[in-house]
């Protein structure tokens, strides 16, 4: 039989990115931005004009991506997806080269039961899937038949799709 495959992306989905935006911005900038002011906005509406370029200089450094932290839950819950799916790791790092060497090393640390061959950086996510979890809509293909929106500050304002704010909501609805 068949197992049914999953792709799930890495940032703000398996990664904290924003926690480490705002560390950096205390630190770097005495800028003390909470999760709050977010809602409904991309991390670079916060910011000041003048800073507004740092933000993808962060991204392009190396080692950005090697040091984040897990989103709770989300470990074990993979886990127990793997045992009754085909999953997939599907993030568009290209867009920041410096980044795939960071992201497969933090897979291989928080993620060791996930194998290289399931592992896909791309630029668009045109994969050949049953369900995608995604915190980007814009990353969802019609194709698939299952789209869970993974909860994000950037996008609290869409309703349009299948909603999951957490990894024990995953859990609810795919174990």
């Amino acid at each position: 039989m068949n197992k049914l495959r999953i792709a799930i992306d890495m940032d703000e989905v398996l990664a904290d990115p924003i926690d480490k935006f705002i560390s950096l911005y205390q630190r770097d900038h005495g800028f003390n931005y909470t999760l709050e002011q977010m809602h409904g906005k991309e991390f670079g509406e916060l910011l000041p004009e003048e800073l507004l370029p740092s933000l993808r200089v962060y991204l392009n450094q190396k080692g950005f991506f090697r040091d984040l932290k897990v989103i709770p839950g989300a470990i074990e819950t993979v886990e127990k997806l793997c045992e009754k799916y085909e999953v997939f790791i599907v993030s568009a790092a290209t867009e920041f080269p410096l980044s795939l060497e960071d992201k497969q090393a933090w897979l291989a640390d928080h993620f060791p039961f996930i194998s290289w061959t399931n592992i896909i950086f791309c630029g668009y996510k045109i994969v050949d899937v049953d369900i995608m979890i995604d915190d980007r809509a814009r990353n969802f293909n019609p194709k698939i038949g299952r789209h869970l929106l993974f909860t994000s500050p950037h996008n609290v304002g869409l309703t349009e799709y299948e909603r999951v704010n957490n990894w024990a909501e995953v859990a609810e609805k795919l174990l």
